[in-house]
Parts: C-alpha cells; sequence; structure tokens
C-alpha cells in the first residue's frame, strides 16, 4: 500500500512487477499501472487489481488482455483457479485479509515453455 514498501520487496532480489490496488497511497499509484502485461518463459500474463462485477468477469478480463495465457486479479480476496477456453482466471485470495474467503491464501505459479501450473496454497 505504500512506496516504501514497494522498493523494499523489490530490494529483495529476483525482478518485481506489479499493478495498483484500491488501497495504495498517491506515491505508489504514480509508480504503478492500472493494468499490466508480463513475459515468463512465453507466457503472457495480465494482471489487474479491480475485475469489475462477478457477472461476465472472466470473459471481460479474458478481453482486457487479449493473447494472455492467464490473467491474474485481486480485490475480491477470494481465491480463483478456473480456465476460461485457453486462459487461466486466476486470484490469489489473500495471505492476510481473508474477508469472505473460507481461508488465506496465495497463489504459485510453475511457468515452463509457456505452460503454467498454478497452485494455490491455502494458510
Amino acid at each position: 500500500m505504500s512506496l516504501a514498501f514497494w522498493e523494499e520487496l523489490r530490494a529483495l532480489g529476483p525482478p518485481l512487477e506489479g499493478v495498483h490496488g484500491n488501497m495504495d497511497d498517491a506515491s505508489l499509484l504514480s509508480v504503478l499501472p492500472e493494468r499490466a502485461v508480463v513475459e515468463v518463459d512465453g507466457a503472457r500474463i495480465g494482471m489487474t487489481h479491480v475485475p469489475g462485477h462477478a457477472a461476465g468477469r472472466a470473459e471481460r478480463l479474458a478481453a482486457a488482455f487479449p493473447g494472455c495465457d492467464a490473467v491474474i486479479y485481486g480485490h475480491t480476496h477470494l481465491p480463483q483457479v478456473d480456465r476460461h477456453g485457453d486462459v487461466w482466471i486466476l486470484n490469489p485470495g489473500s495471505p492476510t485479509e481473508r474477508r469472505r474467503s473460507p481461508a488465506r491464501a496465495m497463489l504459485l505459479l510453475e511457468v515452463r515453455n509457456r505452460t503454467i501450473k498454478p497452485m494455490l496454497v491455502e494458510l
């Protein structure tokens, strides 16, 4: 939620990509985009925080990130690991604030030769 914490995470090691969320302060909003696409071993992964209404969400996210193999979103705190056609629609949930989710969670992605294997981890 703060630029200082973002910079601390980036200093830990491997490249870090992200998008801003609805709770982020102005300094973080100024450096992180609303949406991003990253490429990992040939796989294109779209990222956004706020996915919009639940009705039609998978179709809307897949359409918003054409050519992506997966779309990751947040905001709802509800984990999701589903396919919409050839596109993974993913939400890691939250490791801290579970809200309506039955458990705290996070998502690990194994990516090899454009193949994505998501693993939801309940904490």
